[in-house]
């Protein structure tokens, strides 16, 4: 359960549609905007939400419904926990007409006296000012202290349009700066998509309207045209054109009738439907994602780290060459010039901007980042370490062999399998089970039942022990000969095919053989993953020898393979690679994936993944498409070098505005243009570029830098 604060709120101004609310926990130093921000934009009917934390006030634009502002005072006044465990980031946007303002009252000291104009210029800069001493106090010489300084030097020379302009331009700075971040922002929260807050529901043959709240699993939930899907569930009556965009990011919608899997979030276009409920709560896909993308906007990754550190580092070095000017030079004006110019801001925002506006990207493509870290990771994994059975193959093994011995026919050998496995919740064993169904068999009582992790199942039927499972379970566990069908299992597992021995009252008396046809995208997805910087493709499997090659022969692309592999193996096989010195990212989707996709650089886990797999997972693929894992990488790798490409500029940039500076080429508010101007340029750039879907790679021999 949620911990949650509670504290009292005022109502500052109100009218239809919208409220300013006070709170001082909203001037707490560890609020989280972000997260703060993302909860209220998640209620239903909030169009816009504005915080200021200075003035510790939230201004909120909703569908002025009084079911929507409840929910809004209702969340204010009992905030989440996790919405005060962020760094304290300050969020004070600006109105235009405010800066408006100030530029008017800068201007205007050119035609006022000295003795009107100097208290004016005093007043504008006090804010800076102050603001400079209490960064100096409490952390030490930072950007603020730098613009501190540059007014200073300009007042103290009384010259107070100088000072003014200044003062002017950064709060321009800013604003265009926190404009460009709270976009790319908007962008991932834009992506939480509000539940509905009522549905209806079918019940003893009437529809009833309930709270979202109250709705349970195995409800009938009852879906029309132009309506979102509230809940996850499976189509039991009626049609539907269902647009699932929002979700797994394909545009295309998708027809739906009984037996089809629906999404929360999605939105039904035509058609009407009703669906058995089968999550509820936190447990929808449209909870999950909404918590992944809040964590998301919280994390930062070691390179966004590294930034930060590096921009810190770089603030004295400024401070220290301006006040190293004025001891030399004695001249404020130079010394206030090189002030102005700040390597830190653009080196602090290029990356979260960058990375923002990328997870959005992917988002929209079908691939789920949880977090800065997870994007990172993923742009600098050189091994990907596929388990092969519903990754690289579809996961749906269908029986296509049955070969009886010791008097079983096909039929009676299926029957017997499938009476074992009944009870056993294995794709295997789902697949016999289905086999025998089809055929139209009765399957017998059975007893006993005891299922072997990785092994098979033995089970009691008609007082007869039956046994069913790999060969290493039949005959090295429970010692009975299979060199009866040593010919036909290596046919077999030649043609690439799984086996499964029947095994009755300690006598072997046939062999299965299944298919689990590789994913028709594998082979090119592999072969563009290696183009775009992955050294090295592994696949992991429980199959036999034979098997395992006969897929990998499939597969020209797969550079190593291991085969009759237990589930406690899988991440034994990454910490290996992980020892040799690859970075290794492994794709996953079962329960027993949870250890190697967490022991993993990079964990992936595909849409119809174990929950367990999710939640070990960093990176989720939203569609069945392994293209968006390929896609995924791409966007990755694209951010990266515009990180380090908006990097480079900015040094380039700033460092030749500073030699400007320090020759007195540029005066102070020159100085401040060239500076302000050159960072929204550098920021708007990383939000365009991160926001193109890349194309995807050819060989490097044809090209060494496509995306350009």
């Amino acid at each position: 359960m949620n911990q949650t604060i509670v504290h009292p709120i005022t109502i500052a101004h109100e009218v239809r549609g919208r409220i300013r609310l006070r709170c001082r926990v909203i001037g707490n130093q560890a609020l989280d905007p972000d997260y703060f921000e993302a909860g209220l934009e998640a209620i239903a009917g909030v169009m816009e939400v504005r915080l200021n934390t200075r003035a510790r006030s939230v201004v909120i634009r909703y569908d002025g419904r009084n079911l929507t502002r409840s929910a809004i005072l209702a969340y204010m006044a009992d905030l989440p926990v996790k919405a005060i465990e962020g760094h304290g980031a300050v969020r004070t946007l600006q109105s235009p007409l405010s800066l408006a303002a100030r530029g008017g009252l800068a201007l205007s000291l050119l035609a006022l006296p000295p003795v009107v104009g100097g208290p004016l210029a005093v007043i504008l800069s006090l804010p800076v000012i102050i603001e400079g001493l209490v960064t100096l106090w409490n952390r030490g010489v930072k950007v603020e202290v730098l613009d501190a300084s540059a007014v200073l030097f300009c007042l103290v020379r009384r010259d107070y349009f100088t000072a003014a302009s200044i003062v002017f331009l950064l709060s321009a700075g800013d604003y265009l700066e926190e404009l460009s971040e709270n976009r790319t922002t908007g962008l991932l929260k834009s992506l939480l998509k509000p539940q509905v807050e009522r549905i209806w529901i079918e019940e003893d043959g009437r529809e009833l309207e309930i709270a979202l709240d109250q709705a349970r699993i195995g409800d009938r939930v009852v879906c029309g045209a132009g309506e979102l899907i509230p809940l996850d569930g499976v189509v039991v009556k009626g049609e539907a054109s269902v647009n699932a965009s929002s979700i797994t990011g394909e545009s295309v919608p998708i027809h739906v009738q009984p037996g089809t899997e629906v999404l929360s979030g999605s939105v039904v276009e035509s058609g009407r439907i009703v669906f058995v409920a089968s999550h509820v709560g936190a447990e929808t896909s449209m909870a999950r994602i909404a918590t992944f993308l809040e964590q998301s906007l919280r994390s930062e990754s070691e390179s966004q780290k590294e930034s930060d550190r590096l921009a810190d580092r770089l603030v004295p070095v400024t401070f220290g060459l301006g006040l190293g000017l004025l001891a030399v030079t004695r001249n404020l004006t130079k010394a206030a010039a090189v002030l102005t110019v700040d390597y830190s801001c653009v080196i602090e925002l290029a990356n979260p901007v960058s990375v923002r506006v990328a997870m959005f990207t992917a988002a929209k493509q079908g691939v789920l980042l949880k977090g800065a870290q997870a994007l990172d990771s993923l742009s600098k994994i050189d091994t990907l370490i596929f388990d092969k059975t519903g990754t690289l193959t579809r996961g749906q093994l269908v029986v296509t062999d049955l070969h009886g011995i010791n008097g079983y026919d096909e039929e009676s050998l299926l029957k017997l399998a499938a009476g074992a496995e009944v009870h056993y919740s294995h794709p295997v064993a789902a697949s016999v089970v289905n086999a025998a169904r089809e055929r139209g068999l009765e399957l017998p009582p059975t007893s006993q039942v005891d299922f072997i992790v990785a092994h098979g199942v033995s089970a009691y039927i008609h007082g007869q022990n039956v046994l069913v499972g790999s060969r290493h379970f039949i005959e090295e566990d429970e010692g009975i000969a299979c060199d009866a069908v040593d010919e036909i299992s290596r046919i077999l597992q030649l043609e690439g095919k799984s086996l499964l021995y029947v095994a009755c009252e300690e006598r072997l008396v046939g062999v299965i053989g299944l298919r689990d046809e590789l994913r028709p995208e594998a082979e090119e997805v592999l072969r563009d993953l290696k183009h775009s910087g992955i050294a090295r493709i592994v696949i992991l499997t429980g199959d036999a020898e034979l098997t395992a090659k006969a897929i990998a022969a499939q597969l020209p692309s797969v550079d190593e393979i291991h085969w009759e592999l237990k589930p406690e193996g899988k991440a034994t096989v990454v910490q290996e690679m992980q020892q040799r010195g690859y970075r290794v990212g492994f794709i996953g989707d079962g329960v027993n994936d949870a250890p190697a996709l967490v022991s993993a650089d990079v964990g992936i886990c595909l849409p119809r993944g174990a929950d367990l797999a999710k939640e070990s997972a960093q990176v989720i693929l939203l569609r069945e498409d392994l293209a968006c894992l390929l896609t995924g990488r791409l966007v990755a790798l694209r951010s990266q070098k515009t990180i380090h490409r908006t990097f480079y500029a900015a040094i380039g940039l700033n460092s030749a505005f500073l030699l400007l500076a320090t020759f007195g080429l540029v005066r102070p508010v020159a100085a401040a243009l060239l500076h302000n101007f050159s960072t929204v340029g550098i920021l708007g750039y990383a939000g365009l570029r991160s926001g193109k879907v890349p194309a995807r790679p050819v060989p490097r021999a044809a090209s060494d830098d496509r995306e350009g």
